[in-house]
């Protein structure tokens, strides 16, 4: 094994009068691939920037072997002083030679810039692209990335995941991006409660490990007779635990995603105006031969689809390629040259773009939740205890009256994914959700969006979150062209290899035991009994979940609850939780019945 070129050993950092890091390690070697993984607020970044030089522990050692090369990518650069990005990159080989300037114009044309760009107007995208052929142009022995694929698209991730791919590089990556940590990681490192874990593999495996470190930490607490209070245990297990429940989700993903398949396809006026009558509310938007330019360049040319109620829609393409464009074409913000768009009744749209809404530093996260009056939100036409809701987004009863300004970033998307999902909403406009978003953020969004009953439109480069999240995917294939693909962004990619265009064009049989089976969408020609008794007992099952809600609600709206009574506080919010996964449940189950039966019935 190759000896290490930097190591950090028993670091520690106190900030005012909280340990941040106690005792952290790292170690980095030649062609190492680290990630640096943990909890929103435990330190990664600080510990990066250790690593590079750049802060200074209050104890510990920081060694780097002599002549060793170290580069290090800020989540903000820093471009005071540059005239042009040419001279910002550069500037990162501490020299200069011809055969600098190749590489880092290479580089350059490879991320799209020319390098007379003035850095002072550069988009997020530019900014980052500019910041990683820095680093990358003088190929270093040891590479520090602070979430690099922040604002980059879908193509430039790619990219820098060949590009990393290939360098001998010793890499220590901090990212929320999931697909990019399980390409390219071999070694993650956990850093928790202010010291450092190591799993000699990569972060495929790194959450049933850290889970079973979790579980054994728990059964050593109470064979010492200690007890774990129930708000801790809420924050610490509650990602551990959505993501095992997710494992159901995911089944009921890939049966919406079926659903939508079997929907896809242009619909002609006639049917559509027939279908709107027919699905009384349930189509929420219908676009026929929809075009839009800017000058001679066409972003959007004859596309026609619809979106039913519970669709989870991703838009997927390169920057540029007008994704925000189409979902304001869809939404009626921005009207099409040609054609029409028609949207469904009594819609009730919630936003989330790329800017996020402005948050009042100066507030208490409690005032940020109920408008500065009060200690309940309203939640679904429901009153909540503030405490209550404010633990559905991963924050301690103790934080609220924390002010917003002193809350991390990760903190802040998470507090404006709560105000977002406490208004009284049936379509949810997502664009670039996951920028900036830690991993359990992300996990929390996802878990939000599984139990959403509305309808999703996304626009989105994670790719992992993609397949999590979406039923059907909107991808450009250049010219101002869109096409439909059902499924998440890897059945997309499927469906656009060759092979597989020619195999889903027509409907094969499979071969069994006992000769063929049909495609079950051909097999099936009416509902079963099962399914017949199911359509005629749910809507009691949603109207007894809906009273038990309400009652439930009606229990956590007093504001001396949690004082009073912590446990049943406690009990009270986990009924809630499992009353509404039973509510969204029963209700998606009762929507694809019936839209079955409309089918059949047709």
């Amino acid at each position: 094994m190759a000896p290490p070129l930097l190591t950090l050993q028993d670091i520690s950092l106190t900030f005012g009068t909280t340990p941040l890091l106690d005792g952290a390690a790292l170690a980095v070697s030649a062609g190492d691939r680290v990630c640096l993984v943990g909890r929103n607020g435990s330190g990664k970044s600080t510990l990066l920037k250790i690593a590079a030089g750049l802060v200074q522990p209050d104890a510990g050692r920081r060694f780097a072997q002599p002549g060793a090369t170290i580069r290090y990518l800020p989540q903000e650069p820093d471009f005071s002083g540059f005239d042009t990005t040419m001279a910002y990159v550069e500037a990162g080989f501490g020299g200069a030679g011809a055969g600098d300037h190749h590489r880092a114009t290479y580089l350059l044309e490879q991320l799209g810039l020319t390098g007379a760009e003035d850095p002072s107007t550069l988009s997020g995208g530019e900014a980052r692209r500019t910041a990683l052929a820095r680093v990358l142009a003088p190929e270093p022995d040891i590479l520090l990335l602070d979430e690099p694929t922040n604002h980059l698209d879908l193509p430039g991730i790619e990219w820098l995941e060949q590009e990393l791919g290939s360098l001998r590089s010793g890499i220590v990556l901090i990212s929320h991006d999931r697909r990019l940590l399980e390409r390219l990681s071999r070694t993650t490192v956990w850093l928790d409660r202010g010291i450092t874990r190591q799993l000699d593999q990569g972060f495929a495996q790194f959450e049933g490990w850290r889970d079973a470190v979790l579980e054994q930490e728990e059964t050593d607490r109470h064979k010492l007779g200690r007890k774990i209070a129930m708000e801790e245990d809420w924050l610490r297990y509650g990602v551990t635990a959505r993501r095992k429940r997710n494992v159901k989700r995911l089944g009921d993903l890939h049966a919406l995603r079926k659903r939508h398949k079997e929907q896809r396809g242009a619909v002609g006026k006639v049917r559509m105006e027939a279908a709107e009558a027919d699905l009384s509310g349930r189509l929420v938007i219908v676009a026929e031969d929809v075009s839009k330019s800017y000058g001679d360049r066409v972003v959007v040319r004859d596309f026609s689809t619809r979106v039913l109620r519970g669709d989870r829609i991703g838009i997927v393409g390169p920057n540029g390629a007008g994704k925000t464009t189409l979902l304001n074409l869809l939404t009626g913000a921005l009207p099409p040259d040609t054609g029409t768009v028609k949207l469904g009744t009594n819609l009730a749209t919630i936003t989330l773009d790329q800017r996020r809404e402005t948050l009042d530093p100066n507030q208490t996260l409690k005032q940020a939740l109920t408008g500065g009056a009060g200690d309940t939100v309203t939640v679904a036409g429901q009153n909540r205890h503030v405490v209550g809701y404010m633990k559905d987004f991963l924050f301690g009863p103790e934080q609220a009256n924390t002010p917003v300004g002193v809350l991390s970033g990760g903190e802040r998307g998470r507090l404006i994914l709560a105000r977002a999902f406490a208004r009284p909403s049936n379509l949810l406009i997502l664009d670039e959700p996951t920028n900036d978003l830690d991993l359990e953020t992300l996990d929390l969004l996802q878990e939000r969006l599984a139990e959403y009953a509305g309808t999703v439109l996304l626009v989105s480069h994670d790719r992992d979150f993609l397949d999590r999240v979406v039923t059907a995917v909107l991808a450009t294939e250049g010219d101002g062209r869109w096409t439909d693909y059902a499924g998440g962004y890897t059945d997309m990619l499927a469906q656009r290899a060759p092979l597989r265009v020619e195999a889903a064009a027509v409907p094969r049989a499979r071969a069994t035991g006992s000769g063929v089976e049909k495609p079950a969408a051909l097999g099936r020609r009416k509902m079963t009994f099962k399914d017949r008794h199911a359509l005629e007992t749910l809507p009691a099952q949603i109207a007894a979940l809906q009273q038990e809600i309400a009652r439930l609600n009606v229990a956590l709206a007093d504001p001396e609850l949690y004082a009073r009574d912590a446990a049943r506080f406690q009990r009270t919010s986990s009924a809630l939780g499992k009353a509404q996964a039973s509510l969204a449940e029963a209700e998606e189950q009762w929507l694809t019945l019936e839209m079955r039966r409309e089918e059949l019935e047709g």
